[in-house]
């Protein structure tokens, strides 16, 4: 989940996450729990359903691209299975919206749902148009593109590297910021976030969640 900065908004929110309270520098230690897609081989290929209006394609482009530079996962981008605004997940992929969410305090939220332990048998990422709009402080290429990487990372298993607003940028959108351009700019992943999904998807599995169908109702968990 990518929050409102508390420099840049009145709005006072409480939001559950699933690291300490404090801020805390993770760089290549960041898994999200160790929840991980589960397959039986390497590179495995994620689809992500286009649920986005027109300012958000090429950041759903770029970000698909980012991802896919991993030497153990690929994304693709399909068309979309749910309509925007209730962006209900589809098994064994992600889907990927935006719509007006209101004031929610987040620019972006990451749902994943899990089946067996800590694999992932679905995934959507929301995009807030809310905060979006046209003249807003956040309607830029380069907050879209923070957001839309930060949050389909989150999908994949990618915990953030650095959850406070205030510290240097580490040049990676799993990084919190007030300054998306940086320098560095924080609107790709860095070699810190493909080592850590190295480490994530090392071992192999015994079955595979990637593109299938799960029978048994999963556990829904978000960042």
């Amino acid at each position: 989940m990518f929050r409102i900065s508390p420099r840049r908004s009145l709005l006072l929110v409480l939001v559950a996450f699933t690291f300490a309270a404090f801020p805390v520098v993770m760089l290549a230690n960041h898994s999200w729990n160790g929840y991980h897609w589960a397959r039986q081989s390497n590179p495995f290929n994620v689809k992500m359903g286009n649920n986005v209006g027109s300012l958000w394609q090429t950041a759903l482009t770029n970000a698909s691209a980012d991802w896919s530079q991993s030497t153990v996962l690929n994304t693709t981008i399909v068309a979309g299975g749910t309509r925007p605004k209730n962006c209900r997940p589809t098994s064994g992929q992600d889907e990927i919206c935006s719509a007006r969410y209101g004031n929610t305090g987040w620019l972006g939220l990451a749902q994943i749902w899990l089946t067996t332990g800590s694999h992932i048998a679905q995934g959507v990422v929301k995009l807030n148009d809310y905060y979006f709009s046209p003249g807003s402080q956040y309607d830029t290429a380069s907050w879209r593109a923070l957001v839309t990487c930060q949050e389909i990372g989150h999908t994949l298993g990618l915990d953030h590297q650095d959850t406070s607003f205030d510290n240097p940028n580490l040049g990676t959108c799993m990084d919190y910021t007030s300054n998306p351009d940086g320098p560095p700019a924080n609107t790709s992943p860095n070699k810190h976030d493909y080592d850590e999904l190295v480490t994530i998807y090392t071992h192999l599995d015994s079955f595979t969640s990637v593109g299938q169908t799960i029978k048994m109702p999963p556990a829904m968990v978000r960042c």
